[in-house]
């Protein structure tokens, strides 16, 4: 399907669903058949040092309790996703600075020691050193999503951030040979369906190996809270039409998605998604990486996250698989080099 930017458009506001998922589908299935790759997250800061307008973790939250696991709390999270026989670990925190770069690198090196797992970071803005330094120590991917690219929207929701710095963070992440992955926020304040049609360009012309989305959802302790959340059919298509343009990128169903709209998640497979990613947070604390309302207390995982997700998989249509799931795209970029 060649798409151009007008097309891209139509579809994106509602030309054509049934058209649009279904060829969606019927790429996803070409490349990754029926399989959808298993990612634990472990959440274990919540504290940060930005500011985000959209965020529930930004630093001026006087109202969250903030928490940050241990080493060993870290580790045992690890055995339980690898005890699981999932062969991905994904580390997510806010930017917190209370974590050294040699102390995460412990972490990741200890890690490796033990268990044959891939590690993907989502930590946040760093410097070409600590890119270097956790890749050395046995980080295999590492995502940083822009938000957007509409950079007036993005200095308002991200003050006293630098818009190309992140867009720079990307290109040594490449350049370190990590799986690198990115994505924006749908309906984030101040962006249109333009901007959304920019996006999808501007992230396809990436080749990305991972690539996130979610919908905006406000929250109560933010700025943005009396905003309009992001629309998930405008979400949907964005999935679509990403996978139609990146075959070979690995897109997770986010967990934005049930929090915008019962059933989302699920729905977001059938439309191009191929990853689910169930945190293994600890209990005691899950509740409190609170990024929007509903983050880690829908029902779909309040008995075991695990056995919940396999559930939703199934009853999508799809097959579990817990291999490690590189991006074919990867493999591509080995034989040209």
């Amino acid at each position: 399907m060649n798409l151009t930017d007008s097309d891209i458009r139509e579809y994106l506001t509602g030309k054509n669903d049934a058209e649009l998922f279904a060829e969606a589908d019927k790429v996803r299935r070409e490349v990754f058949g029926i399989d959808v790759y298993l990612r634990g997250i472990i959440e274990f800061s919540n504290h940060c040092k930005q500011d985000c307008l959209y965020c529930g973790l930004r630093r001026s939250n006087r109202h969250i309790v903030r928490y940050r696991l241990s080493m060993d709390e870290i580790l045992e999270c690890a055995g339980e996703i690898a005890e699981s026989g999932i062969s991905t670990i994904v580390f997510q925190t806010g930017e917190d600075p209370f974590y050294s770069d040699e102390a995460i690198a412990d972490i990741i090196s200890a890690i490796k020691s033990r268990i044959d797992i891939a590690i993907t970071l989502s930590l946040g803005e760093r410097s070409f050193n600590t890119y270097k330094l956790w890749r050395e120590a046995g980080a295999d991917r590492y995502l940083i999503r822009m938000e957007s690219f509409n950079k007036k929207s993005y200095a308002q929701a991200r003050p006293g951030t630098n818009w190309q710095e992140r867009l720079n963070c990307l290109e040594i992440l490449r350049e370190l040979d990590y799986e690198v992955g990115s994505g924006i926020m749908i309906g984030l304040p101040g962006d249109s369906v333009d901007d959304v049609v920019i996006a999808i360009s501007e992230l396809t012309t990436m080749h990305l190996h991972m690539i996130g989305m979610g919908p905006f959802v406000a929250h109560s302790q933010t700025p943005f809270a009396s905003e309009e959340n992001g629309n998930v059919d405008m979400t949907l298509r964005m999935y679509a039409l990403m996978r139609i343009l990146n075959p070979m990128a690995n897109m997770p169903s986010t967990s934005a998605m049930e929090t915008a709209r019962r059933g989302g998640r699920m729905r977001g497979l059938q439309v191009g998604a191929n990853v689910i990613m169930p945190s293994f947070t600890p209990e005691r604390v899950k509740e409190l990486y609170n990024i929007y309302p509903g983050k880690n207390v829908q029902k779909d995982f309040d008995e075991d996250g695990l056995q919940a997700a396999l559930a939703m998989i199934n009853k999508a249509g799809y097959r579990v698989s817990f291999v490690r799931g590189d991006s074919p795209l990867k493999d591509i970029e080995k034989c040209i080099m």
